[in-house]
Parts: structure tokens; C-alpha cells; sequence
């Protein structure tokens, strides 16, 4: 069947996750992709030049999806708390519905190959932005970003825990309570720096 060419990039770049997954980075052949989606290689290639060029969009790609969740998600939340609940819940659901998806971007590949692992990094950054931006304490931005860094290493952490059986159930929203638990009540003690000093 002949898609239109967005359509067909989008069937690519969503069948190339799984592939690499399993594979992995290395073993992975443009050949491979293009077996799983359907298409001769000719016609892969006419998307994209290369596997790296291929497997960078794709971590683009993941991360996009990822921060749209979440913004989506928190901003339906009316208090705080509900934010943090929603914003964990988020992160989980995507993890629970795109567990290759998950590995393909925290795995062993993207960190150590420094140009994917740039590409990681970035969405890292976005998505502590959009973290720092929900935490609602009196304190500095950098501060509050340090703060949204330590929410993400939480999240990713338990994630990666919740994975390594591939047939064990997510419960996105078991999670999310239990986590945003300890980072609610971890933030309503944080200090602003000044007040640390003076107090400390």
C-alpha cells in the first residue's frame, strides 16, 4: 500500500523502536527496518540517509511524545499536588504503553554514543523545564531545576525497576501515588537558599 510520504516516515519511525530494542543499536541493519515496516530499503533510504540519522529522529521523536504527555496531562491538574500526581502518572503511562520506546531512549546505545546521548540529554533538559516549571516553591530557577532533575532521576529510576520483567503489569497510577507522595512532601520542605543559611 502507497502512504503519503508523512504517513509512511511516521510508520517507520514507529516500527523502528521495537526493532531496535530488541536488537540493539549495533546489530541493527537499515535492512531490518525495513523488513519490519514493510518497505524495500530504496525506499527507507529515501526518508532517511542512514541508521544513525534514523535512530536520532527517532530519540527526538520519543522525547516529543514524552513532553507532550506530560504537558498535556499537568495541565488539567487545578492544585499542585494534583500537578505532581499527574505529571508521575504521565511518565509512567508512557513508559507502561512504550516500553520499547523507554529502553530505546534510556538505553545503553543513546548514553554512550555522544552524539545520541546529546540528543538525550536535551530531552532531559525539556523535559526539567517543564518539571521546574510546576514546582511551586520560593526558590531560584536554578534551584528549582536541580529539584526537577532529582524528580526525573526518581521517575526514570522506578521505571527501569518496573521493566525488567517485560510481562509484569505497570500500574501507572500505583506509582504515580507513591511517588509523587515522596516528592510532594520532599518539596514542602525545601528551603530557599537564603532561609537555609540563615536557619542552618
Amino acid at each position: 500500500m502507497r502512504l503519503p510520504a508523512e504517513q509512511r516516515r511516521r510508520q517507520i519511525l514507529d516500527v523502528a523502536g521495537p526493532v531496535f530494542a530488541d536488537r540493539g543499536f549495533s546489530a541493527t541493519t537499515m535492512d531490518d527496518v525495513a523488513a519490519a515496516a514493510g518497505v524495500t530499503k530504496p525506499v527507507l533510504y529515501q526518508h532517511f540517509p542512514s541508521k544513525r540519522a534514523l535512530f536520532s529522529e527517532m530519540l527526538d521523536d520519543m522525547g516529543h511524545e514524552l513532553l507532550t504527555e506530560l504537558a498535556t496531562a499537568t495541565s488539567r491538574a487545578a492544585t499542585g499536588r494534583e500537578r505532581v500526581e499527574r505529571g508521575f502518572a504521565a511518565y509512567f503511562r508512557f513508559v507502561a504503553g512504550h516500553r520499547t520506546s523507554f529502553r530505546v531512549l534510556f538505553g545503553a546505545a543513546a548514553r554512550n554514543d555522544p552524539d545520541f546521548a546529546a540528543i538525550v540529554e536535551r530531552v532531559l533538559d525539556d523535559v526539567a523545564d517543564v518539571v521546574a516549571s510546576l514546582i511551586d516553591i520560593d526558590a531560584a530557577g536554578e534551584h528549582r531545576r536541580v529539584l526537577a532533575h532529582a524528580i526525573i532521576g526518581i521517575a526514570e529510576a522506578t521505571s527501569r525497576s518496573a521493566i525488567i520483567d517485560p510481562d509484569a503489569g505497570i500500574d501507572a497510577d500505583a506509582l504515580a501515588r507513591w511517588t509523587s507522595e515522596l516528592a510532594w512532601f520532599g518539596l514542602r520542605g525545601v528551603r530557599a537558599d537564603d532561609v537555609a543559611t540563615v536557619e542552618g
